[in-house]
């Protein structure tokens, strides 16, 4: 239990950005959600612009401290090349 005032505000803080990120995390999942929906349908219009519309979202998690730069590259590029050959076929 804290108990110095430094130590309640650090708990303080640590809910609050805990509930912050959590909302990050469920916003980048649902545009992550969206492009494996619209890979799914194989409909490469639909596919490219949820792709679109889910890197920045992933970009900021990055910046925001979210998640790590190297997941989120490799996420792109993984989704970049499922989206391309949905366009292919």
């Amino acid at each position: 239990m804290a108990n110095t005032e430094q130590s309640k505000k650090r708990a303080r803080q640590s809910e609050a950005r805990y509930a912050i990120n959590k909302a990050r995390r469920s916003r980048i999942r649902t545009f992550l959600r969206k492009v494996e929906e619209a890979i799914a349908s194989g409909n490469p219009d639909a596919a490219q612009a949820a792709l679109k519309a889910a890197q920045p979202e992933l970009a900021r998690g990055v910046t925001k401290g979210v998640l790590h730069k190297n997941t989120v590259a490799r996420k792109m590029s993984r989704l970049a090349a499922r989206v391309k050959a949905v366009a292919k076929a």
